[in-house]
């Protein structure tokens, strides 16, 4: 084990942790951090005999870690080195290293708050910013300073943030690896943006291959992209042995991916994000990095989670390459430009920054804390995301008035799962249904068992029909679960909607067209999905996952049901509206009788009893579905609306009537103006000028009115509307004598902006535009005069204009006329 670096600093962290409780460890990959600094710790005074706790972001990295350190000390996982993760444990009575994930710790931290027998706990690859992972520091953290102070705590990462995770561990010693002197070769070659990805990265792999020695590692954002480049790569060559490496893949399977090839040959290994931290993949001289990752995005307004491809982070592309040269002189091949990677993110983004915190809340809650913000997380949680958290967990009757949680809520806590996955095993025990509900659990809890289909229910069968480790593990899993339920382990497929329509009532659907594409939510929400799913011919579905905007997500998994299936689980939801079918041809409502699960509507008549309030109520929603061009808007108030647009361009503090914002607003205006209407031809058009007043309030309209007058008035005495838009700005059409007499060009927008003149003749014919008067008096109008005299002798028109008195007046006539 001297080949590491990290062997070099050890006695620096030993007598770090001897002297205090606190240390970072920086150590580029490969250094050898997972695997030395646990073991190191063993023979210290202050272990006193307790156990030592490596958490590291994934299982496999556990294992793998475990594993390892018991191979290089001549054991075998589970005696003094072992591991423990959801699905897979190896963990003795004399087991002193346990390597695990974060979830796992949580679970023990949250059992015994003083993590009795626990000497250390390690932090592999700080750096990666899970929810789980900064939920499980921050509890130990707490931990430490109220109830273990004796307890040490190691953050060790290559590319952590130093200064904050300093700062938020009491600044401690920083330990420093410099690492191998592996030299490591950078080749970006780029790639077109506009082009799949797979075929470019099969190109880069087999030419990577004929022209470098050594085996390969090729970065691709998930499971999917995966196999198309497998696809695209065809028959590797006969020295050359494909292996798939990502969360899904059987345990076997990754340790072939992660083992020395045989004798004569090479790896090839394609491989998601799980490959970039806390293993080490022997003979791994090249890598193809697509530059590409797969996160979540939790999108807040929907409440639904979609999965993004975006460009990777600094940090992650550093840990890529950095594969290449762990075990020798590397090269790492990158499709993207040299100076575009100055422009990557940092950091990968903080999932406490992103996430649905449902999960956090609970386990905040039964930390004690009813204030997630008070606990020592490197960012806060977001107050708005905490707070729709209480709403989605109020509605599965986890919290009570209070916000605290309620039997059911600890009920819930005290579950592997996620607070919604837990709310469906719970009660899906109470309705003889623990078994399928366990079986959705797993399916969606562990990536990739029984495949990928949108169709829970075949996934289900090819999991029940699969023999190999990883299923067999995930079915012991789902037994455990139906006993600590209390239930019967029958696993009925056609049950497993029913268990899905439990833990997302809000994603129950019923199909909108004949191709099965266009789905309608409970929750209000448009789903799609492939018409070419065996789902497409169900006419409701229990839907578990969806991806993509909030309009028209994508249906990733769900499980058919029967109407009846929804009445037995649902009828006490289903509830008789009186509202009405809106016409937006008339803009008119039909009044109609509904029963309503939701936004889904089962069924519809004529309403014989119609009430006026739900009439007014669907006219209010017709506008919003239809837009503001039914109402019946009047010159005037299409003016005003105009105006008060102009006029905010120079005082934006002034309310703005555009149409976004008078739909934003449409509660505050309209629903007075529907009062006793079945039609929205009925509105009162005075009315409807007059709310727009009444949205802006006197001090505003009088802005307004400063800044954008309605009107000109001429010398002459008349007036004139301006029309606010006009193409050229602000104009008004008025006769040339009405003008006569003024020196100075008109302005609107106090005086900021010249009116366009629109001059015309007697006869409204148009003369001159302009937006310069006297440039007009001086210039061109001794020609128009001249002509105009010919044309309208009866009419003044004098040499010098700016200086004549305005008139309305023919020479001879006593009378007057408006300009």
């Amino acid at each position: 084990m001297s080949e590491y670096p990290v062997r070099d600093v050890l006695p620096e962290l030993l007598a770090a942790l001897r002297e205090g409780t606190r240390a970072l460890l920086v150590a580029p990959p490969g250094a050898g951090k997972t695997t030395m600094v646990a073991p190191a710790l063993l023979d210290e005074p202050w272990i006193n005999g307790g156990q030592i706790l490596l958490l590291v972001p994934r299982r496999l990295a556990a294992r793998a870690a475990a594993e390892f350190i018991a191979s290089q000390h001549g054991e075998q996982a589970g005696e003094t080195f072992g591991y423990a993760t959801r699905l897979d444990s190896k963990v003795g009575k004399a087991t002193r290293v346990i390597a695990m994930t974060h979830g796992v710790f949580l679970a023990r931290i949250q059992a015994d708050p003083e993590l009795k027998g626990v000497a250390a706990v390690l932090f592999d690859e700080a750096h990666e910013r899970s929810l789980d992972n900064d939920l499980a520091l921050a509890f130990a953290l707490d931990a430490a300073s109220a109830l273990r102070p004796d307890l040490r705590l190691v953050a060790m990462s290559a590319t952590m943030d130093g200064a904050r995770f300093g700062a938020l561990l009491g600044d401690p010693p920083r330990i420093v690896s410099e690492g191998k002197a592996f030299p490591l070769t950078i080749d970006h070659v780029g790639r077109d943006a506009t082009a799949r990805i797979e075929p470019q990265m099969a190109t880069a792999i087999r030419r990577a291959l004929a022209e470098h020695d050594g085996s390969l590692l090729a970065f691709l954002p998930g499971v999917a992209e995966i196999e198309r480049t497998t696809e695209a790569l065809g028959a590797p060559p006969d020295d050359v042995i494909l292996h798939r490496l990502h969360g899904g893949v059987e345990p076997a399977a990754q340790r072939a991916a992660l083992a020395a090839p045989p004798l004569g040959k090479r790896k090839l290994v394609l491989a998601s994000a799980i490959a970039e931290t806390s293993l080490t993949l022997d003979d791994v001289r090249i890598v193809v990095d697509s530059g590409l990752a797969r996160r979540p995005r939790y999108d807040r307004g929907a409440g639904l989670t979609r999965l993004v491809t975006e460009r990777a982070s600094r940090a992650a592309v550093t840990q890529r390459a950095g594969r290449a040269a762990r075990q020798g002189p590397g090269i790492a091949i990158r499709l993207w430009e040299e100076a575009a990677t100055g422009s990557l993110p940092t950091q990968d983004p903080p999932e406490i920054l992103e996430a649905d915190l449902s999960a956090l809340l609970v386990a905040c809650l039964m930390w004690g804390e009813a204030d997630p913000a008070r606990l020592p997380f490197l960012d806060p949680p977001p107050a708005p995301a905490i707070a729709e958290a209480r709403r989605r967990l109020a509605t599965i009757s986890a919290l009570d008035e209070t916000g605290q949680l309620t039997p059911h809520g600890r009920a819930i806590a005290g579950w592997p799962l996620e607070p919604r996955l837990a709310h469906m095993m719970i009660e899906a025990a109470a309705r003889g249904m623990a078994g399928a509900a366990a079986g959705a659990a797993a399916l969606l809890t562990e990536r990739g068992l029984g495949g990928n289909d949108a169709d829970l229910e075949l996934r289900w069968r090819r999991w029940r029909s699969d023999k190999g480790p990883r299923a067999n593990a995930a079915r012991r899993m789902t037994e455990h679960w139906v006993k600590r339920a209390g239930g019967k382990s029958n696993h009925p497929a056609h049950e497993l909607g029913r268990g899905i329509a439990l833990a997302f009532p809000d994603r129950l659907s019923r199909r909108r067209d004949a191709s099965g594409e266009q789905w309608q939510s409970v929750g209000g929400r448009g789903f799609r999905l492939d018409p070419a799913s065996p789902l497409a011919r169900s006419q409701w579905l229990a839907v578990a996952e969806v991806a993509g905007h909030a309009s028209g997500a994508r249906i990733l998994s769900a499980a058919a049901l029967e109407e009846q299936d929804v009445i037995d689980l649902f009828g006490d939801r289903i509830e008789t509206r009186h509202d009405g079918a809106f016409d937006p041809a008339t803009g008119s409502v039909t009044p109609t009788r509904s029963r309503r699960l939701g936004a889904i509507r089962l069924s519809s008549g004529p309403d014989p009893k119609p009430d006026q309030a739900a009439i007014e109520a669907a006219l209010v929603d017709g506008v919003r579905e239809h837009g503001l061009d039914l109402l019946p808007w009047s010159e005037s108030a299409s003016s005003f609306r105009a105006r008060a647009a102009f006029a905010r361009e120079f005082d934006p503090s002034l309310p703005a009537l555009d149409d976004e914002a008078l739909m934003e607003r449409l509660e505050e205006w309209l629903p007075s103006l529907v009062t006793g209407k079945r039609s929205l031809k009925h509105i009162d058009v005075a009315a409807l000028r007059s709310a727009m007043d009444g949205l802006l309030g006197y001090d505003a309209v009088r802005t307004i009115s400063r800044l954008a007058p309605p009107e000109f008035s001429s010398p002459a005495g008349s007036h004139h509307a301006i029309d606010y838009r006009a193409p050229g700005g602000p104009t008004v059409e008025v006769r040339a004598q009405a003008l006569y007499g003024l020196s100075e060009h008109p302005m609107v927008a106090g005086g900021r902006v010249p009116l366009t003149l629109a001059i015309t003749s007697p006869a409204h014919r148009p003369i001159q535009t302009t937006k310069d008067l006297p440039a007009f008096w001086n210039g061109s109008w001794r020609e128009v005069a001249k002509e105009m005299r010919g044309r309208y002798p009866k009419h003044l028109w004098p040499d010098d204009p700016a200086s004549a008195a305005a008139t309305l007046r023919t020479k001879k006539a006593g009378g007057s006329r408006r300009a």
